[in-house]
């Protein structure tokens, strides 16, 4: 699946596939403009793609500061552009990750 893949099914289906890793279901819950969903899922998660999406989030909500810890939690430089440019990059190269971890 690919980005734009990934956006029709948003629009398409009103809930997530589960089967979807938790950082991309965060993804999907944003971009359905639940902020409160997609941070519940990712701010009790442990992995550094999570940890990601947490740090956009953040930087989303605003609190800067706690965004930068977030992208230090996660090994990711702080996103200097447009918060949708941010939603797109990340959601693409989770998608890559899935796709070669699941040979899709």
């Amino acid at each position: 699946m690919n980005t734009q893949e990934f956006l029709r099914l948003i629009d398409k289906q009103v809930s997530c596939p589960q089967t979807l890793p938790k950082a991309l279901q965060a993804l999907w819950y944003d971009k359905k403009g639940n902020w409160n969903q997609a941070h519940e899922i990712v701010q009790n998660a442990n992995d550094v793609d999570s940890a990601w999406v947490h740090a956009y989030l953040h930087r989303q909500e605003g609190d800067l500061h706690n965004a930068r810890y977030w992208y230090h939690r996660s090994s990711q430089a702080e996103f200097v552009g447009e918060l949708n440019q941010e939603w797109e990059q990340i959601t693409s190269l989770l998608l890559k990750k899935v796709n070669t971890t699941h040979g899709c």
